[in-house]
């Protein structure tokens, strides 16, 4: 999709603003999946999680497009929307934030945080979706989409710095929502011109990129009810089914149980914390570490917000 110097040049708008996180490699792991394991840590950005990444980069570039643009709008299960109101902070923007009913509280006050209008509207992510698409055509606001090439840009640079510090991964897990981070994932791995394997990862409550997968066209459901809400979506989009079925080796779908157990896996082999998007992976992995054994493997801690009473909950489960 994009050229190597293309994804350096926004890996280094984005590193203005946003620290490289580190990528560690964790024995406890390798001793529980059987493999030398490597962890991404983007619950360690300023938002706890790798979407600040996109924002910057996509509301950077539409900022110097649209100089008189005053606000922008758009929706979100929690870390894409810390991700717009963090970025429109950074460049005079006010931001509008579409959360469905029942959201994170803690993702919710979190986006207040940054200055951003919160609204609940719906009772999935679908529904705030198409709510902040109409606020957007009636109020004049800009609406942000959760699934952009520039946003593809901007998270991509966590590959960059990822792939580039650890160029001889086997395979590397990425979890999938609407799929800007595995798409960034592919796209970085075939500029760098690496072998390494991309898996995508997504709930068995929430598989909508895995129907997509094995039947080669964008497949819908009805529900998306996940604890997991990174990777909430029941209606994927076109271009990044395209994208996915394109590059990556295949799609893991992990269960409830096997999110949460690696959740706390990575308490208890880490002290990480991480959310059920950011959990998924090593999920996956534990799911495959027969078929995985002795490889070297990268996880994406995606991210690391989750409120403190489900997190108290899954923790009392062990």
């Amino acid at each position: 999709m994009f050229s190597l110097k293309r994804i350096e040049d926004t890996a280094e708008l984005v590193h203005r603003h946003v620290q490289p996180t580190a990528q560690h490699r964790w024995p406890l792991l390798a001793e529980r999946s059987g493999c030398e394991v490597w962890v991404k840590h983007e619950n360690h950005t300023q938002i706890g999680a790798f979407k600040v990444r996109g924002g910057i980069a996509y509301l950077s570039d539409l900022k110097s497009r649209k100089p008189e643009l005053s606000g922008v709008i758009s929706a979100t299960r929690g870390n894409h929307g810390q991700s717009i109101a963090c970025a429109a902070g950074l460049l005079g923007l006010a931001a509008t934030i579409v959360v469905p009913e029942g959201n994170s509280v803690e993702k919710n006050t979190a986006m207040t945080a940054q200055g951003a209008e919160l609204v609940v509207h719906g009772h999935d992510f679908q529904a705030a979706l198409e709510y902040a698409r109409e606020r957007a055509a009636n109020d004049g606001l800009f609406m942000v989409e959760s699934f952009d090439p520039l946003l593809i840009l901007g998270v991509g640079s966590y590959s960059l710095e990822f792939l580039t510090a650890v160029p001889d991964l086997d395979t590397v897990y990425v979890p999938i929502g609407l799929g800007s981070g595995i798409c960034g994932a592919i796209t970085v791995r075939d500029a760098l011109g690496l072998e390494t394997k991309v898996v995508g990862v997504v709930s068995e409550n929430a598989p909508c990129y895995a129907l997509s997968f094995a039947k080669g066209t964008p497949v819908s459901t009805n529900s998306a009810e996940t604890l997991a809400d990174g990777m909430a979506c029941r209606v994927p989009v076109a271009e990044a089914v395209a994208i996915i079925n394109a590059g990556a080796e295949r799609i893991v779908t992990v269960s409830e149980d096997e999110i949460k157990a690696a959740m706390r896996a990575y308490y208890t082999d880490t002290h990480n914390l991480a959310e059920g998007a950011g959990a998924a992976p090593l999920a996956a992995l534990l799911q495959e570490k027969d078929s995985m054994a002795g490889r070297k493997v990268g996880l994406v801690l995606s991210g690391g917000n989750i409120d403190r009473a489900l997190y108290r909950e899954i923790l009392a489960e062990a």
